[in-house]
């Protein structure tokens, strides 16, 4: 099956808009949102399960990939799409085996030595950063272009690269083989949610249509 990264929304309840996740969800996917990953890192195992059941309603309601943060054994249990691992999360070769060859894995990585072991040990994509300062993970290793662009000229499958794109800087990746823009707070924290989605999904497309034209 044939994904679309282009923009790759990242659940954080702490910084949302919305009401609810599944509102923020819904609309912004209604705003251009083309996969979800459920990252809720302080949520309790029970809690962690009903509320990926219920952001799966919405994500097949649209038929959206939902992308499961960390936890296999969740992934597994509400049939999401497929889960994703950082450095410091179980390792994506046990992970792999957890989950058989059909559900996606993705994988974080900051450096090339990790995004090609991360290749090596089955992932499908890369989650490449951080790119720029996030609130969101302030401990997070800040990610130079041009190792940015040693992954992509390494590692054949596709990268969405993470950690405080938004507006001012979404321009910056297309025409470089990047597949997709990770985004949380550019998307869940503003007033309007599926219009910051379409805005973003918006310059992403125009700048890599320019870069196809140059």
């Amino acid at each position: 099956m044939k994904y679309d990264y282009s923009l790759y929304l990242v659940t954080d309840r702490k910084c949302m808009s919305a009401a609810t996740l599944c509102e923020a969800v819904e609309q912004a996917i209604a705003g251009g949102c083309t996969l979800v990953q459920l990252r809720e890192e302080e949520t309790l195992s029970a809690d962690f399960y009903r509320l990926a059941k219920e952001v799966k309603c919405v994500t097949d309601h649209y038929r959206v990939p939902l992308i499961i943060n960390n936890r296999a054994d969740i992934a597994l249990a509400v049939d999401a799409a497929g889960v994703h691992v950082g450095q410091r999360d179980i390792p994506a070769s046990a992970v792999r085996k957890i989950i058989g060859k059909e559900m996606l894995l993705g994988v974080s990585a900051s450096t090339l030595e990790e995004a090609v072991k991360a290749r090596k040990d089955g992932a499908d994509y890369l989650g490449v950063g951080a790119m720029f300062p996030t609130r969101t993970k302030s401990d997070a290793r800040r990610v130079p272009f041009r190792e940015l662009w040693a992954i992509r000229q390494a590692v054949p499958i596709p990268i969405v690269v993470i950690g405080g794109i938004n507006r001012e800087n979404s321009a910056l990746f297309p025409g470089r083989g990047i597949d997709g823009l990770a985004v949380i707070s550019a998307i869940l924290a503003q007033p309007d949610i599926r219009l910051a989605a379409a805005e973003l999904k918006n310059i992403f497309a125009h700048a890599l249509s320019l870069k196809h034209v140059e």
